[in-house]
């Protein structure tokens, strides 16, 4: 009984039901056409900035100012993001510049240069009871750092004839998903902080929903176009193991800054 309560703890059931949203959406895929009946892509983006305007809601003016003055954090994180995880994939860069595994490599190093994910970033952080307000700074200013640093990282190996739109788009989805619902909820705080200290726990639950679905749309798309499919296995070993690698290498090394 013990040992099934320590499997079966808050953060455990959310990473099976993860797991879940994924085998879902290969047995139940959500096609296109199911938008007539429910626009899962629009609930999920008003789903986003409702997290964020309830995490507004949380906050008080104080609390942004002293997190967002915190510039060695912010540091720590963007330093990451942009400089080590691309440096460790940039390492193997001599032993598959000329081989078949190159452009295997490439995806992993596009990996490793783009910005992190705002939403599940912000949400991942609040389940694990971090500090929301400069999860949501830092996720925010990595989308903004993101436009300029991704396209300069990818440089070094690919030409590119594309325009600004869709970093114009980058910014008009910060603004309008993240950064407008929270100054609404910093505005309102006063006067719904009580409400939302009341229901935190409903509100916990409906951020991990958001999550769960973003998962099942994506993981729906994926399955629908036959992405795995067209993945060889040995290559797909090799990406997931290149994933996990990196992931922990980074959370090591600034689990070692951290410390110092």
């Amino acid at each position: 009984m013990k040992l099934i309560n320590k499997i079966f703890t808050k953060q455990n059931t959310f990473l099976f039901l993860l797991i879940a949203m994924v085998l879902m959406a290969k047995l139940i895929p959500f096609k296109a056409f199911y938008n007539q009946y429910f626009d899962l892509s629009g609930f999920i983006d008003w789903g986003i900035a409702g997290i964020f305007l309830l995490y507004g809601l949380k906050l008080n003016l104080k609390e942004v100012v002293k997190d967002v003055s915190n510039w060695k954090l912010h540091l720590l994180i963007q330093s990451g993001t942009f400089i080590i995880f691309p440096l460790l994939v940039l390492i193997f860069y001599p032993f598959v510049k000329d081989s078949e595994y190159y452009n295997i490599w490439l995806s992993v190093f596009f990996l490793a240069s783009l910005p992190s994910t705002v939403s599940s970033s912000v949400v991942m952080v609040s389940i694990a009871k971090g500090n929301v307000t400069s999860a949501i700074f830092n996720a925010s200013i990595s989308g903004i750092i993101g436009i300029v640093m991704t396209p300069l990282l990818m440089s070094f190996f690919l030409t590119s004839n594309g325009e600004g739109g869709d970093q114009i788009e980058i910014i008009e989805q910060l603004l309008l998903k993240v950064l407008l619902p929270i100054i609404l909820g910093i505005l309102l705080n006063p006067v719904f902080k009580k409400w939302v200290t009341k229901y935190s726990s409903i509100i916990a639950e409906f951020d991990r929903l958001i999550i769960l679905l973003i998962v099942y749309e994506s993981f729906s798309g994926a399955f629908i176009e036959n992405i795995f499919a067209s993945v060889p296995s040995l290559v797909f070993v090799i990406l997931a193991l290149s994933v996990v690698f990196l992931f922990f290498s980074v959370y090591e090394i600034l689990n070692f800054w951290l410390k110092k």
